[in-house]
């Protein structure tokens, strides 16, 4: 009855464990084998017999029948007299199979099985689950968030097994409640001191390599490509795209109308301003793309120093370098070149003007790009218009081209 209780106690645990029939049944007659072993010192004359789909196992003992003279060991040998008492049909060098009840073993050899057993399928559920992650490295999830530490925080998968996104692994800015969704990628899959570490991340340019995936369908059915991303968490990214098909424009796919899609990762990523370029095998050309919205005069590669120094106008200056020196930063790890910026010519140095996105943390991204539709990318080509002539050539509110100005005009002020 005993053995029994144990098959069933295993069925539960492999139900809530999705362990697998064969794997189960091989778990608990190596468990019963064990212990025969410590029991008796050898497990080479026992039969274990384990029915996953009943619910039951059974141990049956094969001894050789011998003279009483010559018994030598009873858990291998069986005399003639007691084999008769079995079957009087037994006669001497056959062989008595004999099931063997769990009672028998006594209580503390019970209670090692189970013990054993709990021990056993732990670890095999520890090895599944570092398994089952390990493959799906880069895959992006939806977790529920269940615990908010100063370093890390947990939360838990739709199989509640508990992952980790460290600190360093969150964007600046991200704030989550106990019970609330957070969507991450599997970043890395650790196995420390016999148990799976899996850890998530929102900072890796993977993680928003597969937003792009999920808001552009022509990303997801290969129509375009992400041939590079690069990024300063919470700040400022750049992702190069190229399309298979000449008619597919892959800058405006991803942007989509009005910024649709790209306004939904970037509310994703903190208002994380986002630039997407045409990517070209030309590094020139690329260095170009990667600094807009700055108007480049020219471009002096040296390949063997994989350095690039670019010629602007004065006014064009602070727009290639960006806020905080972010649009030149990125545009160096996008293109792979270290860029230097030099002043064009002798003209009187203008005040600096500053691009549109580098307003994106108190501008709408969507608000900026129309701006930009109509050609104006700094803050200053922006101002020399007048809020009637940009009300009739954008699709804006009043109301919002005059938060636009004020805000604008603070830069200056």
């Amino acid at each position: 009855m005993e053995s029994i209780n144990l098959i069933s106690t295993f069925a539960e645990f492999k139900e809530l464990k999705n362990i697998d029939k064969a794997t189960m049944a091989g778990v608990l007659e190596d468990v019963f084998r064990n212990m025969l072993q410590k029991l008796y010192e050898t497990d080479e004359n026992y039969d274990i017999i384990v029915n996953i789909e009943k619910g039951d196992l059974e141990i049956w003992r094969n001894r050789k029948v011998v003279e009483a003279d010559f018994l030598e060991d009873d858990n291998l040998e069986i005399s003639l007299e007691d084999a008769k008492k079995i079957d009087a049909t037994y006669e001497l060098g056959e062989y008595v199979a004999e099931a063997i009840p769990m009672s028998s073993f006594g209580r503390r050899a019970v209670l090692a099985i189970r013990q054993n057993l709990a021990s056993r399928i732990m670890d095999l559920e520890k090895a599944n689950l570092f398994n089952k992650y390990k493959e799906r490295v880069g895959e992006l999830m939806n977790c529920e968030v269940y615990q908010v530490w100063k370093k890390e925080m947990l939360v838990f998968d739709d199989q509640g097994n508990e992952l980790l996104i460290p600190k360093s692994e969150q964007i600046p800015g991200d704030f989550f409640r106990k019970g609330e969704t957070v969507r991450a990628i599997i970043s890395k899959v650790e196995m420390i001191n016999n148990s799976p570490k899996i850890i998530l991340s929102r900072t890796a340019p993977e993680f928003l390599e597969r937003l792009f995936e999920l808001e552009v369908p022509e990303i997801f059915d290969g129509l375009i490509t992400i041939k590079k991303i690069v990024r300063i968490p919470g700040e400022r990214a750049k992702v190069a795209v190229e399309s298979y098909d000449e008619r597919i424009d892959p800058v405006g796919a991803c942007v989509g109308v009005k910024g649709a899609r790209i306004y939904t990762i970037v509310k994703e990523l903190r208002n994380e301003n986002i630039d997407v370029v045409n990517w070209t095998s030309n590094p020139q050309l690329l260095i170009q793309r990667a600094l807009n919205p700055a108007k480049i005069s020219s471009v002096v590669i040296s390949e063997a120093e994989k350095k690039a120094e670019v010629h602007l106008k004065p006014s064009e200056i602070s727009m290639a370098i960006g806020k905080g020196g972010l649009n030149i930063r990125l545009a160096s790890m996008l293109t792979g070149y270290e860029i230097d910026v030099y002043r064009e010519g002798a003209e009187a140095e203008e005040e600096d003007d500053v691009a549109l996105v580098d307003f994106s943390d108190e501008i709408e991204p969507w608000i900026i790009e129309e701006f930009r539709r109509i050609g104006c990318d700094t803050a200053k080509s922006v101002l020399k218009i007048s809020v009637e002539e940009l009300t009739r050539r954008t699709d804006l509110e009043t109301e919002t081209i005059d938060e636009v100005m004020r805000i604008l005009r603070t830069e200056f002020e």
